[in-house]
């Protein structure tokens, strides 16, 4: 078979040993140990060792582990190990049995199969020959393994044995030893930082007593490297770990110098490469202003929401010496990435029929950041011509334009409407990346709709409408997921203030509360809840536009009903809409694996009175799947209406990205 094209066996972090003479007087000092080696990805590990002079020199100084070509001839076997020829030659079926370690580390076991070379060929047929030189090997690499754990006295044998039926049993058996401890761990250079020593020796989590462990120890190096950026050491370096084995006390000293620097401020942004936003825009992004202390979690952070604009493929940000001492400039360089998409959406619902949409969007049309999608939409009940331009990042991070217009008409079951609509808001938006705890938005409205729908007794109507509306919202989400939350809540509220001409100029304002709130009952089971009120003081509802009144019904209201279905109707059973609205849902998340079901029971109603009665609740219930995925739950709910009325539906289907609520 075809190995990998990185052959060698490596470790990350090759520690220098230093052997330190022990025991009485004029006695020999022990040989050195091997150097402490950090495991890591079984295609990157540098091996190495420190040889005893005293020893015979080994036929080769490189004492790295190849990986081995299973398909190359085998090397010749000596001759008091080599079988008959005709057994040498013969292939066996083989397993692989790993003793000794019961004791040690998990990580030795799960590292030792990562590299072993036996078992990459497990179960398949192998010759005398080939077992015994994998099992030379891998008794090498057991040895190192156990030896990067700090089990300096560990020594490794291999036994093969053959059954009645042909097969072969492998038997690596490890004799790990006491593992030794670190008695003492010093940082040179740290006490040079200050009143950041004490945070950066707290970093290395490395300390006298733990036992001697190459993969601790580079944890620990890569949290002191990241720890020193975080304190405003922009240049700070750590060299290399000096470890001094005693073998007599099974114990070793650590010493790793620290070289931080100086401390330094944020200093200018610079740009290279082919410009994608102006370096002032870059600034605005960034959480941190020129002479701020130098912290490199706002540096990642800058990184991070550049990507998140989907602007750029790639960011490269390198703080370099400022020509102000004491600060340091970010030199950031920005890869571009592709900025015109085509979209299509085709669909089907009970409530709303066939719907397809094509969409053409540029996303830095107007820079920086503006964002323009042309859209249509055909459908049975639907139809829409718009442009919708999204400004991110507008004078401020997370701050976002948006602008509206389009033409639409709407053919539902409560009313029938063309409408013209100019709109434009600005809001602080949330988002998986950065889940935000308070989010807003103002904007104002204007459109132009004739609507047609039917009064109480079933005498159809058209009206033209033309409404000014300034909506406004604010939430506020403690929960501890944007898309699949299992703990905390959520409470947002809205509130329209409009203005209507028809037949007179009147004025009423809409308002609407939702809160919901998420209780884990088990590790893959909680319980989740939505309440909605909402109210139009100021009018009635026949003098309301059919399109600004509240329904009730459907995939994101009370589930196992069309949508639009809830409420009052009129003669001939179509709805009518209300003034107020009272919703609530509960449901039960129960999660297994990357699927799950959710159980659910809704209920609601609309009013013609101001305040919702909470009385004549219309329920739904039915139950859920959900495919989690990388990047959020998938919902497929089928919901039933209880105490269904002739003209129902007997089943409804949703399916959508994220939770209901």
């Amino acid at each position: 078979m075809t190995r990998p094209a990185a052959r060698h066996l490596q470790f990350l972090v090759t520690l220098a040993v230093v052997a330190m003479p022990c025991g009485r007087a004029g006695a020999q000092p022990a040989a050195p140990p091997p150097p402490v080696v950090a495991p890591a990805s079984p295609a990157d590990l540098p091996l190495t060792d420190t040889i005893d002079p005293a020893s015979p020199l080994a036929p080769m100084p490189d004492l790295g582990v190849d990986w081995p070509d299973l398909e190359a001839p085998d090397a010749a076997i000596p001759a008091d190990a080599a079988a008959a020829p005709d057994d040498a030659a013969r292939e066996r079926r083989y397993r692989v049995v790993l003793a000794g370690i019961d004791g040690v580390e998990p990580g030795v076991r799960t590292l030792f199969h990562q590299v072993s070379v036996l078992k990459q060929g497990e179960g398949k047929p192998a010759n005398s020959a080939q077992l015994q030189r994998r099992a030379e090997e891998d008794e090498r690499a057991l040895h190192d393994i156990l030896q990067a754990t700090g089990r300096y006295d560990a020594t490794v044998s291999t036994a093969l044995a053959t059954a009645a039926d042909g097969s072969a049993t492998v038997t690596l058996t490890a004799e790990p030893g006491e593992p030794y401890d670190f008695t003492s761990v010093s940082l040179p250079g740290i006490d040079a930082t200050g009143a950041q020593a004490e945070a950066l020796t707290a970093a290395f989590a490395v300390k006298p007593g733990d036992p001697v462990d190459a993969a601790r120890v580079n944890a620990g190096i890569a949290a002191l490297k990241v720890a020193l950026g975080r304190e405003g050491y922009p240049f700070g370096k750590v060299g290399e770990p000096d470890v001094t084995v005693d073998r007599e006390a099974h114990a070793a000293t650590l010493s790793l110098p620290v070289e931080a620097g100086a401390r330094a401020r944020f200093g200018r942004i610079k740009l290279r490469g082919r410009e994608v936003f102006p370096a002032d825009h870059v600034a605005r992004i960034a959480r941190f202003r020129p002479g701020d202390e130098y912290d490199a979690a706002l540096v990642e952070d800058l990184r991070r929401a550049l990507v998140t604009t989907t602007l750029v493929s790639s960011v490269e940000i390198v703080p370099t010496p400022s020509e102000t001492p004491g600060q340091v400039d970010l030199t950031v360089t920005l890869a571009r990435a592709p900025v015109r998409t085509i979209a299509g959406e085709l669909g089907y619902s009970t409530g709303e029929g066939v719907r397809s949409e094509v969409s053409w969007q540029h996303r830095n049309l107007i820079k920086p950041e503006g964002a323009v999608t042309f859209r249509g939409v055909l459908g049975t009940r639907e139809q829409l011509l718009g442009a919708v331009l999204r400004r991110g990042n507008f004078g401020a991070r997370d701050r976002v334009l948006n602008a509206l217009v389009s033409a639409s008409n709407s053919k539902l079951n409560a009313y029938e409407a063309k409408t013209f609509t100019i709109a434009g808001s600005i809001e602080r938006q949330t988002n998986i990346i950065w889940q935000k705890k308070w989010t807003w938005s103002y904007g104002a409205e204007l459109l132009a709709s004739d609507e047609r729908d039917s009064d109480l007794a079933g005498n159809s109507r058209r009206r033209t409408f033309a409404i000014a509306a300034l909506p406004t919202s604010l939430a506020y989400d403690g929960s501890d997921d944007l898309l699949n939350p299992m703990r905390g809540y959520r409470l947002s509220g809205r509130l329209s203030p409009e203005a209507s001409l028809q037949n007179g100029t009147f004025t009423y304002l809409k308002g609407q509360v939702d809160g919901s709130a998420y209780v884990p009952v088990t590790g893959f089971t909680s319980i989740a809840g939505r309440v909605r009120l909402g109210s139009i003081f100021g009018a009635s509802r026949d003098r309301i536009a059919p399109s600004r009144r509240f329904y009730a019904g459907g995939g994101g209201s009370v589930r196992g009903f069309s949508y639009q279905a809830i409420g009052p109707e009129d003669a001939f059973g179509d709805p009518v809409g209300g003034r107020s609205l009272a919703e609530f849902s509960l449901e039960a998340r129960v999660r297994f694996g990357d699927f799950g079901v959710v159980p659910f029971l809704d209920a609601g109603n609309l009013y013609t009175t101001t305040y919702p009665k909470f009385t004549g609740l219309r329920y739904g219930a039915g139950l859920g799947v959900r495919y989690y995925s990388s990047f959020g739950p998938i919902r497929v709910d089928v919901g039933t209406p209880l105490g269904r009325r002739p003209g129902e539906s007997r089943v409804a289907v949703y399916v959508s990205l994220g939770q209901a609520f």
